[in-house]
């Protein structure tokens, strides 16, 4: 079964370029990866964090980061390993890595990568192994400039493996720069991948005889081996330049005419880099796991300050509301004052309204209580006083004959009979006393006590 891309959204892939690096940004376009950003910085400079740096929305999002190593302090083997699941080759090597490593498993960083085969045929592995300082210096630098990489592989291999392959034959890449020349050499026979090697050459006028004498040694080996019986023809990638500089040398070691190739643009490497199936991963597993360690105490971090940041304005608002709500409460209040002092008023007044009406009401009542007893009183009685209490009783004292004591009943009744606008003017009236002289020819004294009949007293 094929293996699967990686899952990602963006990819960016980093590569040094001398004393700058390049760095490219990819986004995901079904099995493809489509250019976004390129841009060159220098080595000493930070790179933007806001678009390398990993944040929450990468947890459902994948961002995928990438850093190419430089060829130096890496070994390529090729390994024949018996059939097996993908998921048991490395451990399958590790089972003979002392003697496929020229470095020590403590000193070394590696990893494998498998190619196609056939069910139930040997599996062919590409074995990388780096030296480990080199690779905790390199990411040393990476992180200086703010790039925590999730993986770190050779491009030149990338390279070679998305050229098609031939049956037999032996595909030379080659690159110039900075006055060195490196090579990848990788040899092909009976359609199976057998060798491949890196190599690193000073410029100068005797590179050609030094490539062609590595070359041979591989074909003695490969004859000791039993993996290479005839020269095979050769297909040089390098630039137009380089490839006239090894034309003639190369024709004259293989025999065969030399097919010539243009190397792919390093934007198109980095694509191939992107979308690689299961690549080799040079990344110390050690530094992978903290680089995921980071990323989780980032979010946490994150997090935590954004639930801060929430509690923060959410009592700034409470506060606030709480403010605006004691303005209104202030407010209201002195809307209450206001209200409560022309309230206080408005009672004055009627309290004062009240009691004048309550005057009148008294005086007017005194008047026909008055008037009723004036008319009443019989022409043998005389009324001494009249005392009107509180507008509720109405006091009369008099005198009258001794021999009409009658008279003083006959008043009672009258008084009861009095009526005011149709209605009784008392509600009672009483005779409270009738008292003979004690001498003769002096007048009795009588008193009588009327209820005043009034509605509008409680």
């Amino acid at each position: 079964m094929a293996a699967k891309i990686q899952r990602w959204t963006s990819c960016y892939v980093l590569a040094p370029a001398g004393a700058e690096r390049l760095l490219w940004q990819f986004s995901r376009k079904g099995e493809n990866a489509s250019l976004e950003f390129e841009r060159r910085f220098a080595a000493e400079e930070t790179l933007p964090a806001d678009r390398i740096g990993k944040t929450f929305r990468h947890t459902w999002q994948p961002r995928l980061n990438i850093a190419w190593l430089p060829p130096e302090q890496i070994f390529l083997r090729v390994v024949e390993l018996p059939p097996a699941e993908p998921a048991e080759l490395p451990a399958l090597v590790e089972f003979q890595l002392e003697k496929l490593s020229p470095l020590p498993a403590a000193q070394s960083v590696w990893g494998v990568e498998a190619l196609s085969s056939a069910p139930g045929e040997p599996v062919t592995v590409l074995l990388l192994i780096a030296d480990r300082a080199a690779v905790e210096a390199h990411l040393g630098t990476l992180e200086v400039a703010g790039y925590r990489p999730d993986r770190l592989e050779l491009p030149a291999l990338r390279e070679l493996l998305a050229l098609p392959s031939p049956a037999d034959g032996m595909v030379l890449l080659a690159d110039l720069a900075a006055g060195q020349l490196t090579t990848l050499t990788a040899w092909w026979v009976e359609g199976k991948l057998r060798h491949v090697s890196l190599g690193r050459f000073a410029d100068n006028a005797g590179t050609a005889d030094r490539l062609i004498e590595t070359l041979r040694r591989t074909v003695w080996a490969g004859e000791l081996e039993g993996w290479l019986a005839d020269l095979p023809p050769v297909t040089l990638v390098a630039e137009p330049t380089l490839a006239a500089r090894f034309d003639a040398a190369l024709k004259d070691f293989s025999g065969h005419e030399v097919r010539w190739q243009e190397r792919l643009a390093p934007a198109q490497v980095a694509a191939v880099s992107a979308t690689a199936r299961a690549p080799v991963n040079l990344l110390p597993p050690e530094i992978a796991q903290r680089y995921r360690r980071e990323f989780v105490d980032r979010l946490w971090m994150r997090a935590l300050g954004a639930v801060a940041l929430v509690y923060v304005f959410a009592v700034l608002g409470y506060l606030a509301y709480l403010s605006i709500l004691d303005y209104q409460k202030g407010s209201v209040d002195h809307q209450i004052a206001l209200e409560t002092a022309k309230h206080n008023q408005a009672l004055q007044l009627r309290a004062r309204v009240e009691i004048l009406q309550e005057q009148v009401n008294l005086k007017f009542a005194a008047l026909d209580c008055w008037k009723a007893a004036a008319e009443a009183l019989p022409d043998s009685m005389t009324l001494n006083s009249l005392t009107f209490q509180r507008g509720k009783k109405l006091g009369l004292m008099g005198s009258v004959p001794p021999d009409q004591q009658g008279k003083v009943t006959e008043y009672n009744a009258a008084l009861a009979r009095a009526t005011i606008a149709g209605r009784p003017l008392f509600s009672s009236v009483t005779t409270k006393s009738i008292q003979t002289p004690g001498r003769p020819g002096a007048e009795a004294t009588w008193s009588l006590e009327c209820e005043i009949n009034r509605r509008d007293l409680p």
